[in-house]
């Protein structure tokens, strides 16, 4: 299922995604943000959960299930340049600044905001096309709420 998933995904050429697809793409890309300090906490899956039952209505059962399929894709997708990049070509700008906003949101989740957790951000926006500006304002955003 996944496999075919990120061919379609990762083609030349991607047709835009269905509501469903890019909600489990930018689920996985939450998830892959926040196992980048190689310490995935319990903070960080509460808001990745909370956040997609925020952003699409989901149930807390729904929120849950969403993400183990992410963390299932996560481990499977190919390197992080080659799947933002799809997902960029695949997924309206202003989808991809409000993941910007919630990947801030899910690196402050825990506490801390780890270096490999910063560094992996702000190139994932980049390759998102979400351009500085709008990336810091994301991550104020974050910050205060």
């Amino acid at each position: 299922m996944f496999r075919d998933f990120l061919s379609r995904l990762t083609r030349p050429d991607p047709d835009p995604l269905t509501e469903d697809d890019a909600r489990l793409a930018l689920s996985a890309l939450l998830v892959r943000i926040a196992r980048s300090d190689n310490d995935y906490a319990q903070a960080e899956r509460d808001r990745i959960d909370r956040v997609t039952a925020t952003r699409y209505g989901l149930s807390p059962f729904e929120a849950t299930a969403l993400r183990g399929r992410a963390e299932t894709l996560e481990s499977e997708a190919p390197d992080t340049v080659r799947f933002t990049r799809a997902i960029k070509d695949a997924v309206p700008y202003e989808e991809r600044r409000a993941v910007v906003e919630a990947a801030w949101s899910v690196v402050l989740a825990d506490g801390e905001r780890a270096k490999e957790e910063d560094a992996l951000l702000r190139l994932v926006a980049n390759l998102l096309g979400v351009n500085d500006r709008d990336s810091a304002l994301a991550r104020q955003k974050a910050a205060r709420g």
